[in-house]
């Protein structure tokens, strides 16, 4: 089973014409577009040229015969691009989405006009094109994402930047409305905050399945020490950071067999994310973390959130998905003196390694440790994440409103100095006592998943386009709004 976030993007490909306007930008439009897609790394399902007059569709035969292409390649299709070198037929574009009904994330693009190339034989009028094909969008109920500018050139770096932007939107959505969460072990008695409806999840299209702690534990006893998968994933722990010498080789043992119990069931479910149950049964129980098992499986895109957080690993997940890197789980934890935009944020010890930014230390929970002994909770990724930009992001169930909900930004890590062990990351929000407001006062978890670079864009077109997701996106500009007043 090939999972979505590791697939190459496919996108369907169409170009649409209006026959009285000139055809000769057709086929440069068409091989520009193939050839960014190409460049991109991203793979292109349409029509031979010849399929169509000028390759492009400008009719309702030209729709159907479209359509009937894309439903057969319905399993491998994850958006559209739809280009429009000219004015383009806005009733054939509806109509070959409409009769498609693929619901998959939809580009439209326009093309310049260039102001000594209108005349009748030269004219593209795409500017005013893209309107009415966005008005019948409007009509048949079709959501669509935007170019950067109403217009602009096929074979521009402009266009390029829209088009990976795009595939990175339909990931998100195509991974998000199928995606599978293990949830690993009941949540942790202490923390009502993880509580969520798997109701709402699934009516998203996001299944969550569940095992019991003690299969698990179960699982990873009767590993037994010679098998050569265990050896294997010893030295990978090893290898994936600093293990103080205190730490015996029966530690490192038993950290190995939790971790490839969980990849083996994992696997086995075919899940995209993860939430587990790591305090403190499996340390009284078995006697290791789970930190660095999670931290492995998010280093290679595969997010597990701690204290059973399943909504968390759906947080983790989209931003993984829209990003294409490691996200990690963190608490809003700590203010940083009276410096009003600075936090820390901070986790025992799950942060995926290239999250962090360095090579971590794995070793003893501290906390946990101190109470219950330091030599049962072996397992801890420890290090001060580096800094750099950030985006964050929060889904959460709302049992209440029976709907789902989310927030969403953009900051930055700092190096600001936090003598606090774990994984610690200081990090700067505008405005983020305001922030701070709107988490507490909407019911939001004090989780928080984060990720490195700047992606909210991405989150945002697809959990509110396509996902239908009520979001507030910090510090952004809104957008538009129509205002209707009160005539009565």
């Amino acid at each position: 089973m090939t999972l979505t976030i590791r697939r190459k993007v496919t996108l369907g490909v169409v170009i649409g014409s209006r026959a009285f306007f000139s055809p000769a930008p057709c086929k440069a439009a068409r091989d520009e577009v193939l050839a960014q897609l190409e460049r991109l790394g991203i793979d292109a399902i349409t029509l031979p040229f010849e399929a169509t007059a000028n390759g492009a569709v400008q009719s309702i035969p030209d729709a159907e015969l479209y359509a009937a292409h894309f439903k057969a390649n319905r399993d491998r299709i994850d958006g559209l691009v739809i280009c429009l070198p000219n004015f383009g037929d806005e009733i054939a574009v509806a109509e070959l989405v409409n009769r498609a009904k693929l619901d998959v994330p939809i580009l439209l693009q326009a093309s310049n006009d260039e102001t000594d190339k209108v005349s009748v034989a030269e004219r593209r009028d795409a500017f005013c094109g893209k309107l009415s094909v966005s008005n019948n969008f409007w009509q048949y109920g079709i959501p669509f994402t935007e170019t950067t500018n109403h217009t602009c050139d096929t074979w521009g770096e402009e266009f390029g930047h829209d088009l990976d932007r795009f595939a990175r939107v339909c990931r998100t959505v195509k991974g998000l409305k199928n995606a599978r969460i293990g949830s690993i072990g009941a949540r942790t008695g202490a923390f009502q905050t993880m509580r969520y409806s798997e109701k709402l999840l699934q009516a998203s299209g996001l299944t969550v399945v569940t095992v019991d702690l003690s299969e698990m534990m179960g699982a990873a006893g009767a590993i037994p020490d010679g098998d050569p998968d265990l050896l294997a994933k010893m030295e990978k722990i090893k290898a994936y950071g600093t293990i103080p010498a205190h730490i015996q080789e029966s530690q490192i043992v038993k950290q190995a067999k939790w971790t490839l119990a969980v990849n083996r069931w994992i696997e086995e479910n075919g899940c995209d994310a993860s939430a587990i149950q790591c305090w403190r049964s499996l340390q009284d129980n078995f006697g290791c973390a789970t930190c660095v098992t999670m931290s492995m499986m998010g280093e290679e895109l595969m997010p597990s959130a701690c204290e059973v957080d399943v909504i968390g690993a759906v947080s983790m997940y989209a931003l993984a998905l829209a990003s294409g890197a490691p996200p990690a789980l963190l608490d809003w934890n700590n203010n940083y003196g009276y410096e009003q935009d600075l936090c820390v944020c901070t986790h025992c010890g799950n942060y995926p390694k290239s999250f962090i930014g360095d090579t971590p230390e794995i070793s003893e929970l501290d906390v946990l440790g101190a109470t219950i002994g330091k030599s049962k909770c072996f397992g801890a990724v420890k290090g001060k994440v580096k800094p750099g930009p950030m985006t964050y992001f929060r889904l959460s169930t709302d049992d209440r409103l029976g709907r789902m909900k989310c927030y969403l930004g953009q900051g930055e890590f700092t190096d600001h100095p936090f003598p606090m062990d774990g994984g610690i990351a200081v990090t700067r929000v505008p405005n983020l006592r305001k922030l701070m407001r709107f988490v507490s006062q909407n019911g939001f978890e004090h989780h928080v998943a984060m990720v490195r670079g700047h992606h909210a864009d991405v989150v945002e077109e697809a959990v509110t386009r396509y996902l239908g997701w009520p979001i507030y996106h910090h510090e952004a500009e809104p957008e538009p709004q129509l205002f209707f007043p009160n005539r009565f």
